[in-house]
């Protein structure tokens, strides 16, 4: 969705980070062993981010929002927070939020934080005095089963009546987000996909648009 706002896909990020296994910036593991490091990504991340604006696609998700109102629930991967911008409001960003911050030890809540930080730095907690991190989901790491949860409530409260699954600007590799449409099957979903390149799940789709989203979306949906 937001590589039309010229933000790169999590593993498209250039530069710098080519040299660096993804799994050493965006794991418990890779930000024991360098805090300075992975926050010096995240930080460039928070400042691509900040710079971006809603593209087509986001706006249109949010204006169906807007006429569907508690019928429509937005399940996101991304974190870059464009999707809220946009107007999204009945949003669960299941991979978290690349503008909040949390503490790496304690139960501090998490927090919006839009800063990049200054080379080197590494921002401690107020309460306990360890490492805070970016509030968002890293290799290893467990969603949140309420968010979960979330999901398969609605789809339980809704399956009586038409129900409509749509992905867009996914790869279909990750889970268990890509097994979203196998859980709206079951309960009667009329299932579309609206992807650039080929999905690794796009079979399990009953409709299949290739095509940037920023494009197809508005469209679709207003049709």
């Amino acid at each position: 969705m937001s590589a039309e706002s010229g933000l790169p896909t999590y593993r498209g990020s250039g530069g710098l980070w080519r040299s660096h296994a993804f799994e050493r910036l965006a794991s418990p593991e890779g930000f024991h062993a360098d805090p300075a490091l992975v926050w010096r990504f995240y930080s460039e991340r928070r400042e691509a981010a900040l710079a971006a604006r809603p593209n087509a696609g986001h706006r249109a998700l949010a204006e169906v929002e807007d006429r569907m109102g508690e019928r429509f629930l937005l399940v996101t991967q991304n974190v870059d927070g464009l999707h809220r911008r946009a107007g999204s409001q009945r949003l669960i960003e299941i991979h978290g939020r690349l503008l909040g911050t949390r503490c790496s030890h304690c139960e501090r809540p998490e927090t919006p934080d839009e800063t990049a930080y200054p080379e080197g730095t590494v921002p401690p907690c107020e309460h306990c005095g360890a490492p805070l991190r970016p509030a968002v989901v890293w290799f290893g790491e467990a969603l949140d089963p309420d968010h979960l949860e979330s999901v398969h409530d609605f789809l339980d409260c809704w399956r009586s009546q038409r129900l409509l699954f749509l992905a867009a600007g996914t790869s279909g590799a990750v889970w268990p987000a890509a097994g979203f449409v196998d859980l709206a099957r079951a309960r009667g979903a009329e299932t579309w996909l609206v992807n650039a390149e080929r999905a690794d799940n796009a079979g399990r789709f009953d409709h299949v648009r290739q095509g940037p989203s920023g494009t197809l979306l508005p469209a679709l949906l207003r049709e």
